[in-house]
Formats: structure tokens, C-alpha cells, sequence
């Protein structure tokens, strides 16, 4: 069975351009790639076949040096592809990265299983995406406003993935030492029509395949400000905004790496090592 079609894609890449063409907000992308990179070197580890995919900039890649490639769906890519079709053959990386592109996939697993499948025995993907809690203070402002304004509330902001659950996806795509946790940062604003303005310069805005086509009105716009500074603003005035940052990290499998005991194969007791009796 297919994939459902949650996201529009085509909308996601149109707006990314139009985001860099009239000035993007990278700030967020910027935290991101750069705690990547910190993790990355923390790895005792020399990667000479590296992929960066989706990274909605070039940025990442021209950091992770100069023989690294960069796969996305956007100009300028050393490759153009979609993050859910990759085109490379089997064992063509030693390192697979991505920073921010992956919660716009339709198919995840299907995705990480490609993933896995371009990475050489011990290679290591490493990647965030936005999930988790992010963005919850829009959508119940945005469901309130519309519930009182029009008698009925569609989708505008995107699900987003949980971290518990990502470390399962990993385990299922095949991948060795799974490991996915999360990262909370909280962006405070004047107002929410700046957030919004923000999540525009980022090509983040509503790319939902059931999104509703009509604009929003002017009446459930300001009621929508209205209640996010009611129940989301600090005692100064200025409201939160919060995004959660999932990294997911694992290993393609190989002989060398750590695997777990087998079951009974213990040389000692529990209830000894706790000095309990049992």
C-alpha cells in the first residue's frame, strides 16, 4: 500500500523558492546545522562519502567539506531528487545527513528504509526534523478562532512526528543503534502575525493536502491573534512559540558494532548485584 498524500510537495518546493528568493529566515536552520555538525564531530570517525539530503539550504553541505553532495528536490543540488525517491545505488555513502527537511515527507519509513539502504555496512545517518510539540500554540489558536468564527476548524498547521516513535521507525527502516531525542526551542515574538511572517520567510506554511483553499478572513485572523496572546503570552506581552527539534541517529549494521546479550546468558543474578533477596 502507498503511502497516504499528507503534504503537497510541489507547493513545499515552490514556497522554499519563493522563501529564498525574497529573504529567508534561517534561524532555526542554522541552530540545526550547527548542532549537526557539533554531533558529527563528535563521532571518532572520518567520512569521506557524505550526502546531505533535503537541507533546504546549501549551507550544511558546504560545511560537511568540500567532496560532500547535496540531494534535494531545489536548485542548486549536486543532485536533484526527491527526499522519498533517492536514485542512489546500494552502499553509496558512509554518511547520510539531513537538517529540517524530513517531517514534509509523505512516506518516513519508506524514506529512512532508503536511507538505509544507500549506506555502506557502518555507515551513519544523522538527521533532525521539526516534530514533537511544535507549533501547538498556533493550531489551538487557529481551531478556537475558527470554531467560534465559522462554526468549523480546518487543518492548518501539519501533524508532526513524535519522538517515541521515531526511534521505532529507525529500528524498522534497519538501522543498528537507534537513538532519537528531542531539542525544545522556545521563539518569543511581539505578536503572532510575526510568527506567521517567520514560518512564510521559512517556506513552512500550510503545504497540508487537505488544507482549505480560502484565504482566512480578516475576522478569524484577529480573533486568532487575539486568543494566542490570551493563552500564550508571557507577563511582558510577548508570546511563545515553541519547536521541538527530533534527532534521529543510526548506524547501517555491521559485525563490529555492539549487539546485546543474549537472553540467559547473564553471569550474574540481578537481585545479587542489588543485594536483595530473590
Amino acid at each position: 500500500m502507498s503511502a497516504p498524500l499528507i503534504f503537497d510537495r510541489g507547493l513545499i518546493r515552490q514556497r522554499r523558492q519563493r522563501a529564498l528568493r525574497q529573504g529567508a529566515a534561517p534561524f532555526l536552520l542554522e541552530r540545526a546545522s550547527e548542532e549537526l555538525l557539533g554531533r558529527l564531530s563528535a563521532v571518532q570517525r572520518e567520512f569521506t562519502h557524505v550526502l546531505d539530503l533535503g537541507t533546504p539550504t546549501p549551507a550544511l553541505a558546504q560545511s560537511l567539506g568540500p567532496r560532500a553532495l547535496r540531494a534535494a528536490a531545489d536548485l542548486p543540488a549536486d543532485v536533484i531528487c526527491d527526499e522519498e525517491l533517492l536514485p542512489f545505488a546500494p552502499q553509496s555513502f558512509d554518511c547520510v545527513a539531513s537538517a529540517l527537511a524530513l517531517q514534509f515527507v509523505n512516506d518516513l519509513p519508506g524514506a529512512l528504509a532508503q536511507i538505509r539502504r544507500a549506506l555502506r555496512p557502518d555507515g551513519l545517518f544523522l538527521a533532525c526534523l521539526i516534530g514533537g510539540e511544535s507549533l501547538h500554540e498556533l493550531r489551538a489558536a487557529f481551531t478556537q478562532a475558527e470554531s467560534e468564527t465559522s462554526g468549523g476548524a480546518s487543518p492548518r498547521v501539519a501533524p508532526f512526528a513524535d519522538v517515541r516513535d521515531m526511534g521505532g521507525l529507525l529500528q524498522r527502516a534497519g538501522f543498528a543503534l537507534p537513538v532519537a531525542d528531542v531539542e525544545r526551542v522556545t521563539v518569543r515574538y511581539g505578536h503572532v502575525f510575526r510568527l506567521m511572517a517567520d514560518l512564510r520567510a521559512m517556506g513552512a506554511t500550510n503545504a497540508l493536502v487537505a488544507r482549505a483553499r480560502a484565504p482566512l478572513g480578516r475576522a478569524c485572523a484577529m480573533r486568532v491573534a487575539e486568543i494566542y496572546a490570551e493563552r500564550f503570552a508571557d507577563p511582558d506581552g510577548r508570546v511563545r512559540a515553541t519547536f521541538d527539534i527530533v534527532w534521529l541517529s543510526g548506524w547501517a549494521p555491521h559485525e563490529s558494532q555492539q549487539k546485546p546479550l543474549k537472553p540467559g546468558s547473564a553471569q550474574a543474578r540481578l537481585a545479587d548485584a542489588l543485594k536483595t533477596k530473590g
